[in-house]
């Protein structure tokens, strides 16, 4: 067995904790899991709406991170090297509008290691005596971003879920550090639970707010705290004004979507139990593609006005 101790090093004294029972943790980890990067958004918007919090544990990430698939950037200055973005992986100590303390830990997804990941996270859910933890994810999908986000439901506890899952019988799918993480907390009478954004295929590659929105009013009602998310929605609205304007300039795109909507409505009109609406499984063509087009379009908005 790992030792925990040697993997991730508490803060001794946190006065703040002392006497709570009911301490939610939120857990975001960036890479496989978060399409749109609406997770990481998601975790970012946390931790600027507590201004930091305070970082009570630190893993020791080269024990996980697999520096050569996931190089961290840095800077080259004229003649030297500098700003060396060291990945971090941390539990911090927040607070929400109402000033509930709440755990967030956010860093990037291990690379290996994943039953010495798990072990060590119920050494500090233990520690801090976190009471639910609940994980925040996005997959990409072959679904419209006119319709509204839907959220797949899961928890190791039966008594956690919110709402009826939409997916019947059983779906072999890649694993990820966090979905094992539910479970061995499970095995060890631990609760766990976590939303799932759906993203539309086209834009897994760009930044999506609005998912991210979708996300933290699950996470309000899953750990029982309040979140302004009034900047998030703006930045959603913006996000969707500019999807607007390429849809209106590339026509198309704009039927590849209108054919999705077709699709989504008659999955909802029908119903039909077991059906897929995985990107990989339905006929929608060039989704990346797409999404390349999209991201191209958006970098534009942000480069140099044209003079001529």
């Amino acid at each position: 067995m790992p030792d925990p101790d040697r993997l991730v090093h508490i803060v001794d004294d946190v006065p703040e904790l002392d006497g709570l029972h009911e301490l939610a943790m939120v857990l975001v980890l960036d890479g496989f899991l978060d399409a749109g990067s609406s997770a990481a958004i998601a975790a970012r918007h946390l931790v600027n709406e507590s201004g930091g919090g305070r970082v009570v544990a630190t893993f020791e990430v080269d024990e996980f991170h697999d520096y050569r698939a996931r190089r961290p950037a840095m800077s080259f200055v004229r003649d030297h090297y500098e700003q060396y973005d060291a990945p971090r992986l941390v539990v911090r100590l927040l607070g929400d509008d109402a000033g509930t303390p709440y755990l967030l830990m956010h860093g990037p997804e291990p690379d290996n290691k994943w039953e010495a990941f798990a072990a060590t996270v119920r050494h500090v859910v233990e520690q801090l005596r976190v009471s639910r933890v609940v994980g925040l994810g996005a997959v990409p999908m072959a679904v419209p971003h006119t319709r509204p986000i839907a959220i797949t439901h899961h928890a190791n506890n039966p008594s956690l879920l919110a709402a009826d899952s939409p997916w019947r019988g059983e779906l072999r799918i890649p694993s990820s550090a966090q979905a094992l993480l539910e479970v061995r907390l499970g095995e060890t009478g631990h609760d766990a639970m976590g939303f799932v954004a759906h993203i539309p295929h086209y834009l897994a590659q760009l930044d999506y707010p609005e998912a991210s929105v979708s996300l933290l009013e699950h996470v309000e009602r899953g750990a029982g705290i309040a979140v302004d998310l009034t900047d998030l929605r703006e930045a959603a609205r913006s996000r969707d004004e500019e999807i607007a304007t390429y849809l209106a300039a590339n026509a198309e795109v704009l039927e590849v979507v209108q054919a999705l909507e077709q699709q989504y409505d008659a999955f909802a009109r029908a119903a039909e139990e077991g059906s897929s609406l995985l990107a990989e499984d339905e006929p929608i063509p060039t989704g990346e593609e797409i999404g390349r087009q999209f991201e191209q379009f958006l970098a534009g908005l942000d480069g140099p006005e044209d003079n001529a």
